[in-house]
């Protein structure tokens, strides 16, 4: 019963956060909602008993890969035009006091629940870490390595169009120019 109500609630949550990453029109906005769905999809392996999956998809794509992502919009300078506006401070309570009977219920869950047991037991005297260790570096060993070898190409090209984007350098320049690409700058977002 405790898995039935946490995969529907974890699944609503996760496509509601993928939802407002696609529609929204704000850069910032859609990183936010981009990361709670990575974190809510963490959820579903810890459901399942894979709490070594989940702890690294949390690591990975929540940690890593959000903060290339945030590093992309600092870089690109995507979030110079939002505007945040205060809402109901009764609302924003309200959802924070939920949010936070909601992480003490998923913890509490499986301490309370005696009757948790998995399908398929592991080999007596090794973890999960153990199990997805052998699987991986045996079974997925020539896959493993082609996805290394394609986020290193992923990377290496990432920087090369970066760097074609960059035409001025801070650094070789005068503070004249600096001051005057700044004038020049204020001048355009002022009109």
């Amino acid at each position: 019963m405790f898995e039935a109500i946490a995969f529907y609630l974890f699944a609503f949550l996760t496509i509601s956060m993928f939802y407002i990453t696609v529609t929204t029109s704000q850069a910032l906005y859609a990183l936010t909602a981009l990361a709670a769905g990575m974190i809510f999809i963490s959820a579903f392996f810890f459901i399942l008993g894979a709490d070594f999956l989940g702890a690294i998809q949390i690591v990975v794509y929540s940690g890593a890969v959000m903060a290339l992502y945030a590093f992309g919009m600092m870089f690109f300078d995507t979030t110079r035009e939002i505007k945040e506006k205060n809402g109901n401070k009764y609302i924003v309570t309200g959802l924070s006091i939920l949010a936070a009977l909601l992480v003490v219920a998923i913890f509490a869950g499986p301490i309370v629940s005696d009757n948790i047991t998995a399908l398929y037991p592991m080999t007596p005297g090794a973890g999960n870490t153990q199990e997805v260790g052998m699987v991986l570096f045996t079974k997925y060993l020539v896959p493993f390595e082609v996805a290394a070898v394609m986020l290193l190409v992923a990377m290496v090209a990432g920087i090369v169009l970066a760097g074609k984007k960059m035409d001025l350098s801070l650094t070789l320049m005068d503070e004249d120019e600096i001051r005057k690409m700044r004038e020049e700058k204020n001048k355009k977002v002022l009109s």
